[in-house]
């Protein structure tokens, strides 16, 4: 279960009962230093932000976690399915996804609308991007595949978390996307359709193994919420951008 901690400095979603071993959250756009249109805690570098704007804000969320900005790796986000397994920091480009063994390293995803996946198992962290063209494509099981082959383990014992993003009340789509999900995951809409991103995500993890038991959900829409979300819908693309981010805590933390 996860709540969204207000009352801070750095407001974030964090789990309720935090896991030892394990630093995960998800950010808002609260607690930052940007101006309109990406006020406040905008994380993103490819939006025109000031560059010092995004440093800072990246450095306050990173530090709210206790985790170091030396310590940050980021994923290149081209809207596939590409995963990449890594041990220390920086960018990877061209994949959408990361997962590491290595304590400390936090792994980050940006979205502003398109679904964070968070995904743990003792010994190993993931973080994924993935918006419809991932989701469609089967990013939720490559990174789910990638983390068990990391640390050895099958998929019941991987717990999966999905974060802030556009959903169902809020997302239309056109015929050519819906037809690339299951019937469940889409509802007619006025001439279009409604799609349910996590509830695809949900529907493939169940199928490769995942207990039902073992999939969280913040529950939260981005587009719904303009004062603690950014949408890129909503928005019309001048928006700031969020961060999922994920961390195997120092070794005996």
């Amino acid at each position: 279960m996860w709540t969204l901690a207000t009352e801070t400095p750095v407001p974030m979603w964090r789990p309720v009962a935090p896991s030892r071993g394990f630093i995960l959250a998800f950010s808002t756009r609260r607690g930052g230093l940007s101006p309109p249109p990406w006020d406040t805690l905008n994380l993103g570098r490819s939006t025109s932000d000031d560059p010092a704007h995004i440093e800072e804000n990246r450095r306050r969320f990173l530090d709210s976690l206790a985790l170091a900005p030396a310590m940050l790796a980021t994923a290149g986000q081209v809207h596939g399915r590409a995963v990449t397994r890594i041990a220390s920091p920086g960018h990877s480009p061209g994949c959408d996804a990361l997962v590491t063994t290595t304590p400390g390293l936090a792994l980050a995803v940006t979205t502003a609308d398109c679904m964070s996946i968070l995904y743990t198992t003792p010994g190993a962290v993931a973080a994924a991007h993935s918006g419809w063209r991932g989701t469609a494509d089967g990013m939720p099981r490559a990174a789910l595949e990638a983390l068990c082959a990391a640390a050895g383990v099958g998929p019941d014992r991987v717990v999966v978390h999905f974060g802030p993003c556009i959903r169902a009340c809020c997302y239309e789509v056109g015929s050519e996307v819906a037809e690339r999900f299951h019937p469940d995951d889409v509802k007619p809409c006025d001439g279009r359709w409604r799609l349910d991103l996590p509830g695809a995500a949900a529907r493939a993890l169940r199928e490769a193994g995942v207990g039902p038991e073992r999939i969280e959900d913040t529950g939260a829409c981005t587009a719904c919420e303009p004062y603690w979300y950014y949408s890129h819908r909503r928005d019309a693309g001048a928006t700031g951008r969020h961060w999922a981010v994920a961390a195997l805590s120092p070794e005996g933390v």
